[in-house]
C-alpha cells in the first residue's frame, strides 16, 4: 500500500497542500513535503511507536515522522537516551538519524487542521495501520502516544474489552502495550508530560524487550 499516493480524505489533501504552498514565515525557503508522510524505521523492529498525525510545519514540511517540530524534539531525545535512535537530532529528513530496533507510524499520515483529524479520516487511514501490523512480525512492544493512538491501535488489533488509557500504564497483551501522553506542546508546555515521564516509558519498553 503506497501511502504517499493516498488522496482518500479531501479535507486533509486540501490542507496539507495549502500549508505547503503558503508555508510558515520561518520556513519560507523550504520546499515542503506536502504529501502523506510515510512511516519511519525498519520492518524488523521490535518496538512500534504510534503517534497521532504529522505536524503542519513539522513532518508535513520535512517528510519524516516527528521531524522538525517540538514533539519530535522531545521524542527523538527520549529515543536516543533509551538507545532506540543513533542521535537526538530531529530537524531534517537527511540529518543522519537512524532508528534502532524501532518503527514509528501514526494514526493518520496527513497533517490535519488544528491537529484534529475527523473520525472519518481516522477510519480512512486505518487500513494502513492494519497492513503495517501484519507486516511488522517482530514487534514485541507497542507504545501509543496519546489516547487516540491508544484506542485506534486497540481497535485495529481487535482487543476486547478495551482497557482505559492511563499514562505509563503497561497492558499485558501480545505484543505488550504501553500508554503515554503525546509529546505535544499542549502536554509538555503545561507540565502534564515531563522528560523523566517520557524517559520512563521508553525505559519500560527497553526492559520489556530485554526479557522477551
Amino acid at each position: 500500500m503506497n501511502i504517499v499516493e493516498c488522496r482518500r480524505c479531501p479535507r486533509l489533501v486540501a490542507w496539507r497542500e495549502q500549508v505547503a504552498r503558503e508555508k510558515k514565515q520561518e520556513f519560507r525557503d523550504w520546499d515542503y513535503w506536502g504529501q502523506p508522510v510515510p512511516s519511519f524505521g525498519g520492518e524488523e523492529a521490535r518496538l512500534l511507536i504510534i503517534g497521532l498525525a504529522p505536524g503542519a510545519h513539522g513532518a508535513n514540511r520535512t517528510g519524516r515522522m516527528f521531524t522538525g517540530d517540538a514533539s519530535g524534539r522531545w521524542l527523538y531525545r527520549a529515543l536516543h537516551r533509551a538507545g532506540f535512535a543513533n542521535q537526538p537530532t530531529w530537524e531534517r529528513h537527511d540529518d543522519g538519524l537512524r532508528l534502532v530496533d524501532c518503527y514509528i507510524t501514526a494514526v493518520i499520515h496527513c497533517a490535519p487542521p488544528g491537529n484534529k483529524p475527523l473520525p472519518a479520516e481516522i477510519k480512512n487511514c486505518r487500513p494502513y495501520l492494519a497492513d503495517e501490523l501484519a507486516r511488522l512480525r517482530n514487534v514485541r512492544v507497542v507504545v501509543a502516544l496519546g489516547q487516540i493512538a491508544f484506542m485506534n491501535y486497540l481497535q485495529v488489533a481487535g482487543v476486547r474489552p478495551r482497557p482505559k488509557f492511563a499514562h505509563g500504564a503497561v497492558y499485558s497483551l501480545r505484543p505488550m502495550l504501553i500508554a503515554s501522553y503525546h509529546p505535544s506542546r499542549q502536554n509538555t508546555n503545561t507540565g502534564k508530560l515531563t522528560e523523566p515521564m517520557l524517559d520512563a516509558v521508553f525505559a519500560q519498553a527497553r526492559c520489556a524487550l530485554a526479557s522477551r
